[in-house]
């Protein structure tokens, strides 16, 4: 093991501390290369990493954007900006330079990393936004970042940073208005994930598919922190690979993924008796069928732990890892936070069993928005309680169910109307795979409720059987007023159903009479 204290430095302090005295067991491990990285050999590098950064002027709070292929040099940057005591970026490799000129603008950097295939359009684009450095990164783990990494040794001592402090900034989508810097501390970071650690039962003796995005906080702060935080091993995959996954999966114990990963692999006839070593499946990012959930268990003989989080808020509740893990349901909350379901109007809790607004409260919460006190205020009570927006309830045995989003609330006739309900009944009908319900503009209504259907392939539905099929299911005032065929839903890279791209294709469905 290097020579470096870790123990001023919060969350460093936590990410190394499993591992010492095992510095040669495997980390890392590249799923297509089989190349092995060691504990030893990634904080080394995570290390003269720090030191590269220090070397460019990196100060204690100041930003490192990255916008670059999954790869362990951007992971030994993760750790080594942490270790520097400045403040992660990570930003979707998705995003076009226009959408980075805005992050760039707002986040004020000192470093960007992006690919060597994107500088030409990205350096004019830091130049203007008065980044000192931009340095780049490629899916072979080559660049000018590798090399400022190699100029340096080991051995670099992590900066004091406080629980208090920030580890990182991650924008939310931005699927409505402008997109939102969370601020994420060292506290919430390293709490969030020691919890997640122990309640899914991670040990050194896990070996974890890594197949998720690490701009993301399912793939960065979830599945590497709480590996690390275990002294586990990733078996590291670029991205979503079924054939690979399939291939891995009898050397694995455990796999992170959103829903997209295990509807896809359902399709592949190598599944059945390939997850014998398998003790744990997680989804998240985006809600599960119940279809998905069942025919899982019924291939693999594995009930999928279904959990819940936000940008804002890393994850709140899970399944339980002992006990019944119901389907549709993500779970209760984790130990140390709290959760009620409040009123969208006036704030108060409701009684147990109604659909309000979720409220949680824990050390994993945000410390606010970045250069956004209003909206902070407007969603972060005087009292820690974070208005997450999502609407949901909580049976009479604790667990709790998200019904969608509150801005996905259909008002139609001045009655409310969850998609959520609607959707549920519609994929339960035959020769549907999955279904998106929306509100749009109507003269008579207010809102019109519209359901986007993706039919099997190779099935014929006509959108009549499904109306015929939800007349003695649901409420007249829930049924919709028009059904759309579709063969696929929009989704972002998280795997969630873009609602604000389907509002937009079909708000002039209806004409409004002035």
């Amino acid at each position: 093991m290097p020579d470096a204290s870790y123990a001023a430095n919060h969350l460093a302090r936590s990410l190394r501390a499993a591992s010492l005295g095992h510095a040669d067991a495997p980390f890392l491990e590249h799923g297509l290369t089989s190349e092995i990285s060691s504990y030893r050999r990634f904080f080394e590098g995570a290390e003269q990493m720090a030191a590269a950064l220090v070397a460019l002027g990196v100060e204690p709070g100041d930003r490192v954007a990255v916008q670059a292929p999954k790869t362990v040099a951007m992971l030994q940057l993760y750790v080594g900006t942490v270790l520097a005591g400045a403040v992660f970026l990570p930003l979707n490799t998705a995003y076009t330079p226009a959408e980075v000129d805005y992050f760039l603008s707002d986040a004020s950097p000192r470093v960007l990393v992006c690919d060597p295939g994107a500088l030409d359009a990205l350096a004019p684009v830091a130049t203007a936004c008065n980044v000192a450095h931009v340095l780049t990164l490629g899916p072979d783990e080559t660049g000018t970042l590798t090399d400022a990494r190699d100029e340096h040794a080991p051995g670099f001592a992590a900066v004091r940073r406080e629980a208090s402090d920030l580890a990182a900034i991650l924008y939310t989508s931005g699927t409505t208005g402008r997109s939102k810097g969370a601020m994420l501390t060292h506290g919430a970071l390293a709490s969030n994930s020691e919890t997640l650690r122990d309640v899914w039962r991670f040990t050194r003796d896990d070996v974890l598919i890594h197949a998720l995005p690490i701009y993301h906080t399912h793939g960065l702060f979830v599945a590497t922190n709480v590996t690390l935080m275990a002294a586990g091993s990733c078996l590291f995959l670029p991205g979503f690979d079924a054939d690979a996954i399939l291939r891995l999966m009898p050397r694995a114990t455990a796999m992170m993924g959103v829903p997209t990963f295990y509807t896809r692999l359902l399709q592949r006839p190598g599944l059945v008796g390939a997850a014998g070593n398998m003790r744990l499946f997680v989804s998240g990012s985006a809600p599960l069928l119940a279809e998905t959930h069942d025919r899982w268990r019924e291939i693999t003989g594995h009930a999928i732990l279904e959990r819940y989080g936000m940008t804002e808020t890393n994850m709140n509740t899970s399944n339980p890892y002992d006990g019944d893990r119901r389907a549709g349901t993500v779970g209760f909350p984790l130990p140390g936070v709290e959760l009620k379901i409040t009123d969208p109007e006036t704030g108060s809790e409701m009684p147990q069993g109604e659909t309000g607004i979720l409220e949680v409260r824990g050390p994993n919460v945000f410390a606010g928005y970045w250069k956004m006190p209003e909206k902070t205020a407007e969603e972060l009570r005087a009292d820690g309680f974070f208005i997450t927006g999502d609407l949901g309830r909580v049976d009479e045995d604790g667990y709790v169910t998200i019904v969608g989003r509150a801005k996905d609330l259909i008002i139609t006739g001045g009655l409310n109307v969850y998609p959520k309900e609607i959707e549920a009944e519609i994929d339960d009908l035959p020769g549907v795979v999955e279904s998106a319900v929306i509100g749009v503009p109507h003269a008579d209504f207010g809102e019109a409720i519209v359901a986007v259907v993706v039919p099997q392939v190779g099935t014929e539905i006509d959108p009549g059987d499904i109306l015929d099929g939800l007349r003695n299911r649901l409420a007249g005032f829930k049924l919709p007023k028009e059904v759309i065929l579709t063969p696929a839903l929009p989704r972002n890279t998280m795997g969630k159903v873009q609602k604000n791209i389907l509002r937009d294709e079909h708000q002039g469905l209806f004409r409004i009479c002035r």
